[in-house]
């Protein structure tokens, strides 16, 4: 039987107020009317919404999926209506601008909102995600015009919106991208072309669907630089706000996928007709940084979907473990058989499951909360800080959580054994919808790449050595707790802090030097910088813990949390210095590599 989900509002709350500094936000002025009851009270509410409405669409929408037929997509049964009652209850306009009819809630309560939707249903939260994208992206972009046309229905939820990149032959490298737009005589556009891999680029749960496109006008520069945005709306909009005529604009069909059955991704055709009517978003040729701003929302939204599968899995792992039985344990009394989650080396799954997944999940909201304060700080000088912050945190979010996404949920089928290879466990599923994370809004790979050479030399490396700072602070502070509960927690975060340092002064060298050699080593420095962040985001929450502990607290969650961090430090956290040596000296065996893959 597949488990239920129930959102952890309560570690979710913790991890927002003592890693993402929720507190200090509210006390800053930059989140008004967002008192922590308030917080509270909503992460509630979104708990609920996804444990009974989105949470049982999970199994169905898995062995449904979307439907293409007669060239119409139908979406699994219960999500129009699941759908509706989330965009009339105001979800959809949670981040968006209050100018719009947004509630303009900090992206940090909107991520927290995001994980558990995701865990109860990650198909049917994809299509939101890039609505939140394109909302962004035109909100900071568009003509005003545009904006009064088209916000209001986006943010309300009424209509969604697309990203529209990939092409047959531009996949991540999008300089060899072919979709043609010509301008027209009325200040629109005709654009013509083929995309691939569109998410929910056509479905039933709205009237309308506002694509964002990448193409070429005619006289474009080559290579990137040459790029421009349109807006593309599935219908033409008349003067008066209503839907008019259909646009040239079609789903030629949609992809049998390894996971996520229930989003449609698809191929759409432009201009099968002369041209789909679209309209400039930003310059011309200056498209890709307009698309950057969506993109990196939904690196971030990405990112939570690792926590959030990493979550689900988690959840159904232990409750099964606290349910079978099989051989006995070391300790056992009796000749009765013993849960396997008394078996030492499950024990060991389930705390790197739990520690992993709480590790994404600080990263992921201290992200979150630096985006915001790049967006809501008063000075220019603390939103550049917070903005480069938000720079540097972005790609490792991404890839790190993803990743995390994967290896729990693959865990997880391990836990259930040969039970977690049949699907009507759920497991399978789980691991099967997480593997397209790392994949899209950017590979892993290329979040690493960027992360070494585009954020790592920001300031000439302050950002990073901000970062590195902090972690030694939390470093010192476990070395003042006398509490053997933590064990060696303060001398292993202190190693992977050092293994970190080490290894971003060697990176930073091989960039001027040696540029190769940072390639080589990027995805190994990624991991590393992943773990050392965690493992003080995870010392962070066990400091808070005790804390509530010596204020007379007796809350089993205080010695669960202190528990987690020491078993992440003293077990995943020593891999640090392992990647530290892959960083430093591994390139040469990567350069080499031609006679060992030759067939």
């Amino acid at each position: 039987m597949t488990s239920s989900y129930r959102a952890p509002v309560a570690d979710m709350l913790f991890t927002l107020r003592h890693v993402a500094g929720l507190d200090r936000m509210i006390a800053d002025g930059l989140a008004p009317g967002l008192e922590e009851d308030v917080s509270a009270a909503i992460l509630e509410e979104a708990a609920k919404f996804a444990a009974e409405r989105l949470a049982p669409l999970n199994r169905v929408g898995d062995q449904e999926g979307a439907r293409f037929k007669d060239g119409l997509v139908t979406t699994a049964p219960g999500f129009r209506e699941a759908y509706r009652d989330w965009a009339t209850a105001g979800w959809n306009a949670l981040p968006g601008p209050t100018e719009f009819g947004g509630q303009g809630l900090p992206t940090l309560i909107a991520i927290a909102c995001g994980e558990m939707w995701n865990s109860a249903c990650m198909a049917f939260s994809l299509g939101p995600l890039l609505t939140f994208g394109a909302m962004e992206a035109l909100r900071e972009h568009g003509t005003q015009e545009l904006k009064e046309t088209y916000l209001h229905k986006l943010v309300s939820g009424e209509w969604m919106g697309t990203m529209n990149l990939t092409e047959p032959q531009a996949g991540s490298d999008l300089s060899t991208l072919r979709t043609r737009a010509e301008r027209a005589g009325d200040g629109s556009y005709k654009i013509t072309g083929q995309k691939i891999f569109i998410t929910y680029g056509d479905h039933d749960l709205t009237e309308n669907i506002i694509h964002l496109v990448l193409a070429r006008v005619a006289d474009a520069p080559a290579g990137t630089r040459g790029i421009s945005l349109f807006l593309v709306p599935k219908f033409l909009v008349e003067a008066d706000g209503s839907i008019g005529e259909a646009n040239d604009v079609r789903c030629h069909s949609i992809e049998h996928k390894l996971g996520i059955h229930a989003s449609p991704t698809c191929t759409m055709v432009y201009g099968d007709k002369g041209g789909a009517k679209g309209f400039l978003v930003g310059e011309e040729n200056r498209g890709l940084s307009c698309m950057f701003t969506m993109m990196n929302n939904a690196r971030l939204n990405v990112a939570t979907q690792g926590v959030a599968i990493a979550e689900r899995a988690t959840q159904q792992a232990l409750a099964y473990a606290l349910e079978r039985r099989q051989g006995r344990a070391p300790d056992a009394k009796g000749n009765a058989m013993s849960l396997i989650a008394e078996q030492p080396d499950v024990q060991r799954m389930l705390l790197t499951m739990s520690g992993l997944t709480q590790a994404a999940r600080s990263l992921c909201y201290l992200t979150a909360e630096a985006i915001d304060r790049a967006q809501r700080s008063e000075t220019p000088e603390a939103r550049s800080a917070a903005f480069e912050r938000a720079s540097l945190l972005t790609p490792v979010a991404k890839a790190f959580s993803t990743d995390i996404g994967v290896e729990v949920a693959s865990m997880g089928v391990q836990v259930h054994g040969g039970m977690g290879f049949i699907e009507e466990t759920g497991a399978a599923q789980h691991l099967r919808d997480a593997r397209i994370a790392p994949i899209y809004e950017g590979t892993n790979g290329i979040q690493a790449i960027d992360l070494v050479t585009r954020k790592l030399p920001l300031s000439e490396g302050r950002a990073i050595a901000s970062l590195i700072a902090g972690m030694r602070s939390t470093a010192q502070k476990l070395v003042g707790i006398n509490n053997p509960a933590f064990g060696q927690m303060a001398a292993r975060l202190r190693d992977a802090v050092e293994a970190l340092d080490r290894a971003t002064q060697y990176m930073l060298s091989a960039l001027r030097d040696a540029p190769r050699d940072a390639l080589a080593g990027a995805s190994p420095y990624l991991r590393l910088f992943g773990l050392a962040q965690g493992t003080a985001s995870l010392a962070e929450l066990a400091l808070a813990a005790h804390g509530d502990v010596r204020n007379g607290a007796t809350d089993p969650a205080s010695a669960r949390r202190i528990g987690v961090a020491r078993f992440f430090a003293e077990n995943i956290a020593t891999g640090a210095t392992g990647l530290e040596v892959a960083v430093t000296a591994g390139a040469a065996s990567v350069h080499d590599a031609a006679p060992a893959l030759a067939s």
